[in-house]
């Protein structure tokens, strides 16, 4: 708990004074003003979140976290629960979607295990930060304890720490663990006050009346839970995922460290909404990558007041939307650090 409490209070949000140089310099480059739209914007979040006024993305990385969830036994997947360990194997075998992704980005990659209901041995690109083999089922009870749920965000921030120890400055964050769709519906309507049946989607591949069944789910686990969801960390620990607190871990050990770290989709911004919850300045630091083509997802996104990058009809989940985001940023920030002033290019300005 020491470590979070730190993380939290040591959190400022982005440097105004950075990113205030930082709209000025886009001001005198050659394009006429507002040109490059959006790029332009992230350009310069990217300066306050960094607090540097012309940061170089040194090195990237994508984190995957994964964990089981006990409510997968309520039948609210396609899949059966033991998809989540063999997709860690897929993505250490380097055949997953995002490896494809991080590859073509040239970022690192990593997957974390907090909470998978198997054992790993320890092999090349897995961190085993398990907490307990897959969280309770949450129609019973809370999914996890509070200290479980401070562990994972704890081995979240951890991550954040050991990337900034090696230089990297731009993360992506990612999840897998079969039935977190369902966990991450639960917490946007404990946190937003959506009703399950207008959130709940077919996450990997749900019919309509499946999707009816896990709504039905989801509400009996508010229902259950009811008396922790004032508190934000109880309401992460009721209805959580291991994988998610880790990812909530992750974008404030991001953010304390001043890292650049970009949202994925459905379940990453259910972390991150999270992380917000437990730390408010958390919300100007974040950048959100896409629209998932889960549907809740814009109703969340646009009740948050997050604006995301790219639109792609993507609900994968692995972080696959937050890394191909990577070359945005890095084409906003070139184009914000290389492009020619004004004068230096002997363009003249516009006519006043």
């Amino acid at each position: 708990m020491e470590l979070l409490e730190q993380t939290i209070n040591n959190i400022q949000g982005p440097d105004r004074g950075i990113m205030e140089k930082a709209r000025q310099r886009q001001n005198i480059l050659t394009k006429p003003l507002g040109s490059l739209g959006r790029l332009e914007e992230l350009s310069i979040k990217f300066c306050g979140v960094t607090g540097r006024v012309h940061p170089v993305i040194r090195c990237k990385r994508v984190v995957v976290f994964a964990g089981d969830h006990g409510v997968v036994s309520e039948g609210v997947s396609a899949y059966p629960k033991e998809v989540t360990a063999q997709m860690v194997y897929n993505f250490l075998a380097g055949g997953a979607g995002i490896n494809l992704i991080a590859k073509a980005v040239t970022s690192e990659f990593e997957v974390v295990d907090v909470g998978v209901d198997h054992e790993f041995s320890p092999q090349r690109g897995l961190v085993r930060n398990k907490v307990a083999r897959g969280t309770k089922n949450f129609c019973n009870g809370p999914a996890m304890t509070r200290k479980q749920a401070v562990q994972a965000l704890e081995a979240g921030i951890g991550r954040a720490l050991f990337a900034d120890r090696n230089g990297i400055n731009l993360l992506a964050g990612g999840d897998m663990g079969i039935g977190n769709t369902t966990a991450a519906s639960a917490l946007f309507c404990a946190y937003l006050g959506f009703k399950p049946e207008k959130i709940v989607g077919p996450g990997a591949g749900l019919d309509s009346k499946g999707i009816q069944h896990k709504a039905k789910v989801v509400e009996k686990a508010l229902a259950v839970n009811q008396g922790a969801l004032k508190d934000p960390l109880e309401t992460l620990a009721a209805l959580g995922g291991f994988e998610i607190a880790g990812l909530a871990g992750l974008y404030l050990g991001a953010c304390e460290r001043r890292i650049a770290i970009l949202v994925d989709g459905f379940i990453a911004t259910a972390a991150a909404l999270a992380a917000i919850r437990l730390c408010p300045a958390v919300s100007e630091m974040l950048i959100f990558s896409h629209l998932s083509g889960e549907p809740g997802h814009k109703m969340v996104l646009e009740k948050m007041g997050a604006r995301p990058l790219l639109s792609l009809d993507l609900r994968l989940g692995e972080g696959t939307g937050a890394c191909l985001a990577m070359a945005l940023v890095e084409a906003a920030l070139n184009c914000y650090n290389r492009m020619a002033t004004f004068e230096r290019a002997g363009v003249s300005g516009k006519k006043k």
